[in-house]
């Protein structure tokens, strides 16, 4: 089974207002990136989208360690919250739907088709691969 590394990260202009998300993903010494933008959106929604886009480049089951600055987005999945939203018919714990549903659904299905290790990184520090994302998330939105 193949191991791949993936970086995440997003980026708003304003929250809500443009936005974009960028990722890295490294397997058999090979790197390939990915961004994208959006018009009017959430710095949480493109924290996500990014996670999401770079699992759909995936083809075959894998074990993927996903590094991502965003607390929402590891905490989601590290400390189940997603479990429950889930099992909960994606409402929180104080019955309110949960936000962002439809991406989070879809980011919850393709997790299950591999093998899933989200781990926290620090944001703006000194880690060149989450910097990179950084970069690929803020220059998608100057592109709009």
């Amino acid at each position: 089974m193949k191991h791949v590394i993936i970086y995440t990260d997003g980026a708003c202009s304003g929250n809500p207002g443009p936005g974009g998300w960028g990722a890295i993903l490294m397997c058999d010494g090979k790197q390939k990136e990915i961004s994208g933008a959006s018009a009017n959106t959430t710095n949480n929604i493109m924290e996500i989208t990014a996670v999401l886009e770079a699992l759909k480049q995936l083809k075959v089951m894998c074990h993927v360690e996903i590094y991502s600055d965003s607390a929402y987005v590891v905490n989601a999945f590290n400390q189940n919250w997603i479990t429950k939203w889930k099992n909960n018919h994606w409402k929180t714990a104080n019955k309110e739907p949960v936000k962002n549903r439809e991406i989070w659904e879809e980011l919850y299905d393709l997790t299950q088709k591999h093998i899933v290790k989200f781990i926290k990184v620090k944001g703006h520090s000194d880690n060149q691969w989450n910097n990179r994302c950084d970069y690929l998330a803020t220059t998608a939105i100057s592109k709009l």
